[in-house]
């Protein structure tokens, strides 16, 4: 029997787009890690919507990667807990109604992941390019580093949940 894959890294944009298309970029980067392991599934989400609401109920926990133009400079990594449709940042990209949509449906239902939402930071939408900026390019290390520490943090809490829930840190006594 393999490892359940509980940890989802999905990667949403344009590629079509420039800049717009980092997650999509980030997730294909991502191919032949080590660190990625058998828990983790990656995904191309394309420009999002409900078609994805299968891998959102699928997984606990979803690590999105997604482009913002929020007027600050290109190539900055943020990261952010949404719960709530509202929560996500005003100025995503041209895809953010539907991921806005997808929460809102997920928390009518009851069935919100963890999320974990990295956005990097564009300055414009270049339209029929499929490369990245200097600027996004060069970001790239830093989030797939951001990324990675996120994973091998979440698989450390795994680790003590499951040790906690074998008993592990239970006092032992023994008898002679």
């Amino acid at each position: 029997m393999g490892i359940q894959k509980d940890i989802l890294i999905m990667g949403i944009g344009n590629l079509l787009m420039g800049d717009e298309g980092v997650g999509i970029h980030f997730v294909h980067q991502l191919e032949g890690r080590n660190w990625l392991g058998e828990d983790i599934e990656v995904v191309d989400g394309g420009t999002g919507g409900f078609h994805l609401m299968e891998f959102f109920e699928t997984y606990p926990t979803v690590i999105l990667i997604d482009a913002t133009m929020d007027g600050l400079p290109a190539g900055l990594i943020s990261m952010i807990r949404p719960r709530f449709a509202s929560d996500f940042p005003r100025a995503m990209s041209s895809h953010d109604i539907g991921l806005r949509d997808l929460v809102e449906g997920l928390t009518i239902l009851g069935r919100v992941p963890n999320i974990y939402l990295f956005t990097v930071s564009i300055e414009k939408i270049q339209t029929q390019s499929i490369a990245l900026s200097p600027d996004i390019a060069a970001a790239m290390p830093a989030l797939e580093g951001k990324v990675e520490a996120l994973v091998g943090r979440l698989r450390r809490e795994r680790r003590a949940i499951e040790q906690k829930d074998v008993g592990y840190d239970a006092p032992v006594y023994a008898s002679f």
